[in-house]
């Protein structure tokens, strides 16, 4: 990902067009404990079950269960896991430099058709003797997931992967949704979403409801698949999610979508609005060989 043998571009600067700390470049992370996987899993299971919880009351929820822990640790442990409360609250976090932070387009919008807008977020997802990052880039109004892929690590690099299979895969987007996270302000985020002419949409921080039908796919995956396999490494997990993508897309019946299943309401959605595109580009058409035709017959 990094070339250390470009000399066009420093580190630092592919550093910051990567959104990666420069830190973690020289100094690899430090895997985590047997002790510290076991309560980041419970705190992943609880954050899932209530996203609103922060570090104050996720603390008194671990004591209430009997887990000898304190605030700082869980603290430490949920910005590993790239978690925070998700509820309104002060915004004291400046964007990263030269990340600019765009507003938030979809209040009061209707969205009902497909590519109308994208949305994307990442999770924490416990695998093993580790853990995982998962980015999903998900159709609103349907909710299928047009693409996904893991990583050790949160830089941007396998968001801008997803980003660019959906893309050449299911077309492009009005609109594109996610929250204020790093990767996803990032330089190389933002810039391949306006080169492919998207308008760019963030959630007001550490506000869920935003993007709530991601937050929903999070807590089916979860609960579904993730929780009830105990997968041994990445390997397992990659085959397991992309079985239970494949199942949520093209198999889970979902009641807000009339019992219909995600991939074929885009694909319904999507021929309805291709009629509707066709309609109206008839309706454009100069008559002017009708015209012609009307003279001709005039002047015989």
């Amino acid at each position: 990902m990094l070339d250390r043998a470009d000399q066009a571009l420093s580190i630092r600067r592919q550093c910051m067009l990567l959104g990666i700390a420069r830190s973690g470049v020289y100094r690899p992370p430090q895997p985590a404990n047997d002790n510290d996987l076991a309560l980041m899993q419970r705190i992943d299971e609880l954050f899932t079950a209530w996203p609103f919880l922060g570090s104050r009351r996720m603390t008194a929820m671990l004591k209430a269960e009997g887990l000898q822990v304190n605030r700082k640790r869980v603290q430490r442990l949920m910005r590993k896991m790239g978690i925070a409360a998700l509820g309104p609250k002060p915004n004291t976090t400046k964007p990263a430099p030269g990340h600019k932070i765009y507003p938030y387009l979809l209040r009061n919008m209707t969205i009902d058709r497909p590519n109308q807008v994208w949305a994307a977020d990442i999770t924490y997802l416990p695998i093993g003797r580790g853990f995982l990052y998962l980015v999903a880039i998900i159709d609103w109004a349907s909710r299928a997931v047009l693409a996904w892929r893991l990583s050790n690590t949160m830089d941007v690099s396998f968001c801008v992967a997803a980003l660019e299979e959906a893309l050449a895969t299911y077309g492009t987007p009005e609109i594109f949704n996610t929250d204020q996270g790093s990767q996803f302000t990032s330089v190389a985020f933002t810039g391949a979403l306006v080169g492919a002419g998207i308008k760019i949409s963030m959630d007001g921080r550490g506000r869920w409801m935003d993007n709530v039908f991601i937050e929903r796919l999070w807590r089916s995956l979860k609960h579904e698949d993730i929780y009830l396999k105990g997968y041994a490494d990445g390997r397992e997990a990659k085959a397991g999610i992309a079985s239970w993508i494949a199942f949520y897309n093209d198999r889970r019946l979902h009641q807000s979508l009339g019992y219909r299943t995600p991939m074929a309401v885009w694909r319904e959605r999507m021929q309805a609005a291709q009629a509707v595109d066709m309609v109206d580009n008839a309706d454009a058409l100069t008559t002017c060989p009708q015209q012609f035709q009307q003279t001709e017959s005039l002047a015989a």
